[in-house]
């Protein structure tokens, strides 16, 4: 299969997971536009992010089901319907329900994830993926510069018409371009959900990836939702456009996670997944000591994402080995377990930032990230590394 369809697939990708981080540095934001406090605007975000967890669960199992190209199109339609509704938001309670509604609804980019992998074939796996992640990641990270810039602008409003037009034009795109390829599983909708359980229980690997990029998501979520409350903090008080700036910055990190598949494909991803786990705990020590500034926050950030991503992309090509004929299900709970912990991570930052300011953010950070490595150096993680 040539490169270029896993990089339409990356810019797709990155595309459509820009809908759950566009409220990030638009957060304070919203606060003065619905004249609430910081905490209660900070539910905008976790609700994004709970529905897109709840997406992954209810929606992603069925890409080992359904014809893939037909399941992208009509979600993406979905998605654009959803964004509308941010943007006509007349209240907060609306805005919370409408984010929640693109969460839920945008979750093509872990279709795409599997469906490249497959198409690669195994020596070419790792490969793919890291291409289509890169494409994923960046889109997370460029989404925030984009509503940040638009937004100084335009409003915040603006920022969701542009993405629902970008949802009509990506479900266009991806319709002509990607090939048909026929589902693995033909039983039932309720036996593909049971399935899940079996999965889960049955692969430790699973169970060990999963919990590592929850922790690891879950400090990065911390992090990046209380960021825009930390700048209108300082003494020059940035807005949205500086806060949104921060995400080119982390790009520098994401291009890692090219490196990092190709790594993997000659080399022990469990490796590689403990060694960018010690890159992302060192991340919030440059951050807790140096954060007060716009250049440790900088190097903080490129530090937190270059481990972040390496890390994930390993994780990703180790479960994609589990099992072949169940991709998108192993990938719904690896994933679905991440989302998770992101969203508990933006609560727990609102909080931690709502009590103790910036040191509790970056106290959560080194607790959760340090969490992550501890589970990766327990005895039961060399078994699993075996599988590798």
């Amino acid at each position: 299969m040539k490169r270029s369809i896993y990089w339409l697939m990356a810019g797709a990708a990155g595309v459509v997971v820009a809908n759950n981080y566009y409220n990030q540095p638009l957060l304070a934001d919203f606060a003065l536009a619905f004249h609430t406090s910081e905490r209660q605007a900070g539910n905008v975000s976790v609700a994004a992010q709970t529905g897109y967890a709840l997406g992954l669960l209810l929606f992603v199992p069925l890409g080992d089901k359904l014809e893939r190209r037909s399941m992208l199109r009509v979600l993406l339609c979905v998605a654009s319907v959803a964004l509308a509704g941010v943007a006509l938001s007349p209240t907060l309670g609306w805005l919370i329900a409408a984010s929640f509604a693109t969460g839920l609804a945008s979750v093509a980019p872990q279709l795409l994830t599997p469906f490249a992998a497959q198409l690669a074939g195994p020596q070419q796996r790792g490969e793919a993926v890291g291409i289509v992640m890169f494409g994923l990641l960046g889109g997370i990270l460029v989404s925030r510069s984009i509503s940040g810039s638009v937004a100084a602008h335009f409003g915040w409003r603006a920022v969701y018409w542009f993405a629902a037009a970008a949802m009509l034009v990506t479900a266009a795109v991806l319709s002509r371009a990607l090939p048909r390829v026929q589902p693995s599983y033909t039983g039932s909708y309720a036996r593909l959900m049971g399935s899940l359980w079996t999965l889960l229980r049955g692969e430790p690997l699973v169970r060990q990836t999963s919990a590592v990029a929850a922790l690891q998501f879950a400090a990065f979520s911390a992090f990046w939702v209380t960021l825009a409350f930390h700048l209108r903090s300082m003494d020059a008080h940035y807005g949205s456009e500086v806060a949104g700036l921060f995400g080119l910055v982390g790009v520098v990190g994401a291009l890692a996670s090219t490196g990092a598949g190709k790594l993997i494909d000659t080399r022990n991803p469990h490796v590689v997944v403990l060694a960018s786990s010690a890159i992302f705990v060192a991340a919030f020590g440059i951050l807790a000591l140096a954060g007060s500034t716009i250049a440790g926050l900088v190097a903080g950030v490129i530090v937190l994402d270059l481990g972040l991503q390496s890390a994930h992309v390993a994780n990703m090509a180790r479960n994609m080995r589990v099992r072949r004929d169940a991709m998108s299900r192993v990938n719904t709970l690896y994933m679905t377990i991440r989302f998770a912990g992101g969203a508990l991570g933006s609560s727990l930052g609102v909080w931690a930032w709502s009590v103790w300011q910036w040191p509790g953010v970056c106290a959560v950070g080194l607790a959760l990230g340090g969490l992550s490595m501890a589970l990766q150096l327990r005895p039961q993680a060399a078994a699993h590394a075996l599988q590798d």
